[in-house]
């Protein structure tokens, strides 16, 4: 459980005030606000830090502390969040697919809200581009914030999250709808944040999406999609690293900080 302190602070976090009912609207509120205030980062993994799923843990470092995490971090606050606000909430493993038709491993952790209009995917802890919008629970319909669309797809047992941003639809993730519990996310846990071949040890990772912008940084290289026109940035050097990370993502390290990637 999470404390009414601590979701108190989470809201003033992402800007929202409470109470907030459990309805579709507050969820659509709550999801874009935490998407566009928090974001998506792997950074404490390249400064050989620990990543902890525990509740105070990811208080101190989200909220308090203003920084982002990945998929568990955000999923985890987030349903605690939610379910301290009177929504019903599940969690589900997924494997990946961007990228792969290959089965790769459960390494991402995502939502589901049920409403009186139905069921929800939620997931504030995908990256790239994940949903900024609760997503029904039924096959093909699609949803669309601006220029980015998703859709659930069956495949025989499995629910497919599809992506599109404007000229097709891809496959992001797949998941089936059966019991997951705390012990398997810290163990999905563990191989993203220290196994050597996970993209989150490889690679340093920031976003955060707005349901008119996304700003993605990828090791030296910065995308930032706007109104249909898209913008890159090189990262020069790890000096530059730091004012990036610090005037477009709000995430603030002192000066000298330098992670284990990229390699300048």
């Amino acid at each position: 459980m999470i404390s009414e302190r601590d979701v108190d602070d989470y809201l003033v976090r992402i800007g929202e005030r409470p109470p907030l009912a459990p309805t579709l609207e507050g969820l659509v509120t709550l999801q874009r606000a935490h998407c566009a205030a928090v974001p998506f980062e792997n950074l404490d993994i390249l400064l050989g830090r620990p990543i902890a799923l525990d509740l105070p843990a990811l208080v101190e470092k989200l909220v308090r502390g203003r920084r982002g995490g990945y998929c568990f971090e955000h999923n985890t606050l987030f349903r605690a969040v939610l379910e301290a606000l009177g929504y019903r909430v599940a969690a589900f493993a997924a494997r990946v697919r961007v990228g792969t038709t290959a089965v790769r491993p459960r390494t991402h952790m995502l939502l589901r809200t049920d409403l009186p209009e139905g069921a929800f995917l939620v997931d504030v802890g995908f990256g790239g581009d994940g949903p900024l919008h609760p997503i029904p629970f039924v096959e093909g319909r699609e949803t669309w914030i601006g220029r980015n669309g998703h859709r659930l797809h069956r495949e025989g047992e499995l629910w497919v999250l599809q992506g599109n941003t404007g000229s097709t639809w891809t496959d992001l993730y797949a998941f089936a709808i059966e019991p997951c519990y705390d012990a398997d996310f810290e163990m999905a846990n563990h191989f993203t944040s220290t196994h050597p071949r996970s993209p989150f040890v490889q690679n340093l990772v920031a976003q955060r999406s707005w349901p008119e912008k996304r700003a993605i940084l990828r090791n030296r290289e910065l995308t930032v999609r706007e109104d249909g026109e898209t913008a890159l940035t090189a990262i020069r050097d790890p000096e530059h690293l730091l004012e990036v990370l610090s005037g477009v993502f709000d995430l603030h390290f002192p000066a000298g900080t330098r992670f284990r990637q990229p390699e300048f």
